[in-house]
């Protein structure tokens, strides 16, 4: 049995030290600044910065919005091990679209790394209040990392819309 253990215990660690590494050392994780010249236009807001960490399989957002001397922020808990059902799922356009998130309903919402950990794939299925009643909005978002590791475009394609909306940040070295 002591044996067993003297092989079991280094196989162990070789399997959940890549992980907890990779984690730590995610390009994605930092605050990013909304690149306003390259992105689709940020109506309602005049500037948005994106604080992500990646922890584990969990993957925390926090949306730091502004416009004129009003200031917003939220945050959204991922997990790309399982689904999660938010109470409060940000969308960055609902401010502007009048599509309110519908009183008292969550939002599903499943996220899984793509592409070697360089993608994040978000996908949400929104309950919205319109004019004609509540309804629901499918939401797929990638964030990709761009070579380098300093950009990252956020592609978003709505049921709701009929075009994607693109934002592109750059990493913010510093705290501004």
């Amino acid at each position: 049995m002591h044996r067993l253990r003297i092989f079991l215990l280094p196989a162990l660690f070789a399997l959940v030290l890549p992980v907890v590494l990779s984690a730590a050392d995610s390009p994605f994780n930092g605050r990013w600044r909304l690149d306003k010249d390259h992105s689709t236009a940020l109506d309602g807001w005049s500037d948005w910065d994106l604080l992500i960490q990646v922890d584990g399989s969990h993957v925390k957002f926090d949306y730091d919005m502004q416009w004129s001397s009003t200031k917003f922020s939220v945050s959204n808990v991922f997990d790309t091990a399982h689904s999660v059902t938010l109470p409060n799922f940000f969308r960055v356009e609902q401010r502007h679209m009048a599509l309110y998130p519908a009183k008292g309903q969550s939002t599903p919402v499943r996220a899984e790394w793509l592409d070697n950990h360089r993608t994040l794939r978000i996908e949400a299925d929104a309950p919205i209040e319109i004019s004609q009643g509540n309804t629901t909005m499918r939401i797929y978002a990638e964030y990709r990392l761009l070579e380098g590791d300093h950009e990252l475009v956020l592609i978003e394609l709505h049921s709701s819309r009929p075009r994607p909306l693109v934002y592109r940040f750059t990493k913010v070295s510093t705290e501004k």
